[in-house]
């Protein structure tokens, strides 16, 4: 897309300059449209699961700018000769269980005749013109706080190649189905600069586009990055998605990694994700508060990894 032409509109209040989760389009002085779209191929057996994880890792870019999910539409690609409308069912009847978690209403959609099949949603939210949060506004001394465990992509390649432990895949599936909504307690007791969802690039590729929007270098704490432990245990068999070298050679220029830095953290922190955690920069005075109000939430693995350390072009710097 960076071959087409830049637009510009004076209620455009996020486009597709700073690659951010969504699109953000004022209506009126108090209301901003959300739009996003996601969809892809089943990293699950189960095609309930699936439909849940697909429809949460769309609602996600909501949540990552702030707002609220109003409605969604399916998308669905399937093949009507080889795949049994009970699968089919239960794809879409998860999509829908997340939907309505979400506090949003499923209003159509729209499928095509494909021999592999893929899911996920087209969704619309809002959120005030005002607080609308996007991956640019990290400043210096703002702690990151991470909200979920990494991990999922190494898990799934595991249970591709059936070397997943049952009770592994379940704890991956968690992750993958939780969805990234804010509480209003979380949005207005802190002051949040920053935010988005680690999903496809990984941890390195969204931490750099948040460093690179903002203008800063971002520090962090490897050892206090939450991990799912059966994925330490799978990188070490060299369980390791493609997806993952491709996204360490494209942040590679912009990373500083200690040299005592473990191989295996590295191949997680590159790691593609799905529905992953949400990545915050908030206020330092406010980060052991914010934290609390996600533990109570029920993300009891988040964690604070890190810190904005200094203005830059875009550099992430793991210690």
């Amino acid at each position: 897309m960076a071959t087409l032409p830049r637009q510009s509109h004076p209620d455009l209040l996020v486009g597709l300059e700073t690659a951010d989760d969504a699109g953000v389009f004022r209506l009126t002085p108090e209301i901003a449209l959300i739009q996003t779209v996601d969809f892809f191929t089943p990293m699950v057996n189960d095609p309930y699961v699936f439909g849940q994880v697909a429809a949460a890792n769309a609602l996600s870019d909501v949540f990552a700018m702030g707002g609220r999910p109003l409605t969604a539409m399916n998308i669905l690609c399937y093949s009507p000769q080889q795949v049994p409308k009970d699968t089919i069912r239960e794809i879409l009847a998860g999509g829908l269980d997340k939907v309505h978690e979400a506090g949003a209403l499923l209003v159509g959609g729209h499928s095509v005749d494909d021999p592999e099949i893929k899911f996920g949603l087209a969704v619309t939210g809002v959120v005030h013109p005002e607080r609308v949060l996007t991956n640019g506004g990290a400043q210096p001394g703002d702690r990151l706080i991470l909200t979920k465990p990494l991990g999922t992509g190494i898990i799934a390649t595991a249970v591709k190649g059936r070397l997943a432990a049952p009770e592994a895949e379940e704890a991956a599936m968690e992750v993958m189905r939780t969805l990234n909504r804010l509480t209003p307690e979380c949005l207005e007791g802190a002051a949040v600069h920053a935010l988005t969802d680690i999903t496809g690039f990984g941890f390195f590729g969204h931490a750099l586009e948040m460093a690179t929007a903002s203008r800063a270098e971002m520090v962090i704490r490897a050892e206090h990055v939450p991990v799912l432990a059966a994925a330490r245990e799978y990188a070490a068999m060299g369980l390791i998605p493609a997806g993952s070298y491709k996204n360490r050679d494209f942040c590679a220029k912009h990373l500083r990694l200690a040299d005592t830095l473990d191989p295996l953290l590295v191949d997680i922190l590159s790691d593609p994700q799905t529905n992953g955690g949400l990545l915050m920069a908030v206020a330092a005075p406010d980060a052991a508060s914010l934290l609390e109000s996600l533990h109570r939430q029920g993300l009891a693995q988040a964690a604070v990894i890190g810190e904005v350390a200094a203005s830059s072009t875009g550099v992430l710097r793991v210690e």
